[in-house]
């Protein structure tokens, strides 16, 4: 099942550009090298981890104005551009504020990683509305890694950016020229890339076509093709489903979108318990956020994923759509073993449903070897609801101790409806032993994971305890976002 093939349409360098018969898995890196001559952008380790290959990507939003995001170019497949704008390196000129502060911090040493850099800050010197504190810099910088300059002239360089005059984008054409794009029909192309527009197509193209693979941030999905070199087949685009990305929240709880962006979710989620907050910023980096979605990562089913211990502990259920019949579970059990889970042929995510968890209080830790960027070697989520001394009702959800994330049943059982005591979390702590047998990598040990998430819940206590319970300030090395 298919429309009509057409050109990929997107706006680059000034115009709107029409590409016939691109292979669905070229990388925009790759044609912006090999196809293009821009070489500004470099690939670096082709994941999406190091930044060298950072481009900004200009979308509509729901009101039709163009939002700029940052994206790694080295995973991101040339069709998803449709509809689109694409800016590089090449389009700053070399004389651009962000670009001339880089030159007088001397934040440019081997200059390899540096356009990448220059295109984070110049994502955020668009974005934001004022000049951002040397965290929130930082923070918006974890996506692009230096190995011989340092990040001190490189932050310095970028605060000085937002303190100079700038030519702003001209916004308005571009935006005209995508929502003509959008009025034409969904995107299929010979090399068998499909882009349904809403629910209902999505949901008949999947039926029609349910060995296709399906494609959303392509965080994930990109490394099989620049790691693994395998060919996909088929692939059915989720990005242009605006339903899929819909969040909102009312007496049921909170609606999650599958299609909505890692960025968007976690910031729904944050504003809804702050605790998340920090752990919404470490989860890998702003571009890999921006482009990643929700319903991705919890389809994915990493053991190591972060969004699925913070939904387990939050008792969300997840939404399953094939034709128009859809159904609901709790996520707990939508898991079967590593990397499997209780989807159907023709089916898939539709949204997760977090409900209120009025009286929960909600903590969050990740461990990993690197603060900012990283993938967790450990991650836990923890919702707790207190009477009195009691616990009342306890939920303990970890990554990266098992094949799958799953809540530890033995350890809340000897919690809940005991008091919170000390003693009774050393119960708690030696449960764990028999919740888990977590396996040793390259990211840790089994003895380490064991023990760190002993700790944790040990961190629990000493957050929540009766007496002198430590502030989040005392059990964390994040600095605060303002």
């Amino acid at each position: 099942m298919s429309g009509t093939t057409r050109p990929i349409q997107f706006w680059h360098r000034g115009q709107l550009r029409a590409l016939q018969d691109a292979p669905s898995t070229r990388t925009v890196l790759d044609w912006l090298r090999e196809d293009e001559g821009l070489t500004g952008s470099k690939e670096g380790c082709a994941e999406g981890d190091c930044g060298a290959c950072t481009v900004v990507l200009g979308e509509l939003d729901a009101e039709g104005a163009l939002r700029l995001k940052p994206a790694n170019a080295c995973i991101q497949f040339l069709p998803t551009l449709d509809g689109k704008a694409l800016f590089t390196v090449e389009d700053l000129g070399g004389e651009h504020p962000v670009q001339q502060a880089m030159q007088r911090c001397h934040a440019s040493q081997c200059g390899f990683c540096t356009p990448g850099f220059v295109m984070s800050i110049w994502q955020l010197h668009e974005e934001l509305s004022a000049k951002p504190s040397r965290r929130q810099l930082a923070d918006g910088l974890s996506g692009n890694l230096c190995r011989c300059t340092g990040y001190r002239p490189i932050l310095d360089a970028g605060l000085q950016a937002f303190d100079q005059p700038a030519p702003r984008l001209d916004r308005e054409p571009i935006a005209a020229a995508l929502r003509a794009v959008h009025q034409a029909p969904a995107l299929h192309t010979p090399s068998g890339f499909h882009a349904p527009r809403t629910l209902n197509e999505l949901a008949a193209l999947r039926v029609a076509l349910p060995d296709a693979r399906l494609l959303a941030g392509s965080t994930d999905i990109g490394l099989w093709v620049t790691k693994q070199f395998r060919p996909l087949g088929e692939l059915i685009y989720l990005g242009r489903v605006a339903e899929l990305a819909e969040i909102h929240e009312d007496a049921q709880g909170l609606h999650l979108g599958a299609g909505a962006t890692l960025e968007a979710a976690w910031g729904a989620l944050a504003q809804r318990w702050p605790s998340l907050t920090e752990a919404w910023l470490r989860f890998a980096s702003p571009p890999v956020r921006a482009q990643g979605t929700l319903g991705g990562n919890i389809a994915n089913g990493s053991p190591i994923g972060d969004s699925a211990p913070v939904l387990m502990a939050l008792d969300a259920e997840i939404e399953l759509q094939c034709g128009r019949s859809t159904r609901r579970m709790k996520l707990e059990h939508f898991y079967t073993g590593y990397q499997q889970n209780q989807l159907q042929r023709g089916e898939f995510v539709r949204a997760l449903h977090v409900p209120p968890n009025e009286g929960f209080e909600l903590f969050a830790w990740k461990l990993s070897k690197r603060f900012d960027s990283d993938i967790s070697s450990l991650f836990g989520a923890f919702a707790l609801r207190r009477e009195g001394p009691l616990l009342a009702e306890v939920r303990l959800a970890f990554g990266g101790m098992a094949a799958v994330v799953k809540r530890a049943s033995r350890a809340e059982a000897e919690l809940r409806g005991q008091a919170w005591t000390e003693d009774r979390l050393q119960v708690a702590q030696a449960a764990l032993a028999q919740d888990f047998q977590p396996l040793s990598d390259q990211r840790a040990s089994s003895h380490y994971r064991l023990q760190a998430a002993q700790a944790l819940l040990h961190r629990l206590w000493l957050a929540t305890r009766a007496q002198d319970p430590l502030p989040l300030a005392q059990l964390s090395v994040w600095e605060p976002r303002a």
